[in-house]
């Protein structure tokens, strides 16, 4: 054996480490991507109920929220109703009424006035005496 095959024996050796070095990095690596393989795994295999869940749960959200929209339109249409009952009846009795208050002012202010001359009337004879 000459010096260049001592030399290549060496090389050799020094590569023979470096690829075993090399190797055990890459063999962790591997099992993280296997790991990581079976996390993504078993995280598909819980969304996919969840998103069943939510599905389902969305569906029967929109169904109660246009029952709600239909409750909300028959209420408006009740008020809508109460308010044009009112309006009515402040029209038909609202009229008499403030009439009838008028005329009842009207003739407590008369008889007030007409106390009032019997008071004065009174006073100015017993004055007289």
């Amino acid at each position: 054996m000459d010096g260049g095959d001592i030399a290549g024996l060496i090389a050799a050796g020094v590569f023979a480490i470096l690829v075993a070095l090399i190797a055990v990095p890459l063999l962790k690596l591997g099992k993280v991507f296997d790991q990581t393989t079976i996390a993504i795994r078993e995280a598909t295999d819980g969304v996919t109920p969840i998103l069943n869940e939510t599905t389902t749960t969305i569906r029967e959200a929109n169904k109660q929220l246009a029952r709600v929209d239909t409750i909300t339109g028959n209420v408006a249409e009740i008020s809508g109703n109460a308010s044009a009952l009112v309006a009515l009846f402040a029209a038909s009795v609202g009229g008499p009424l403030i009439k009838i208050a008028g005329f009842s002012a009207a003739v407590r202010a008369g008889i007030a006035g007409l106390r009032g001359a019997e008071r004065a009337a009174k006073s100015g004879k017993s004055r007289t005496k």
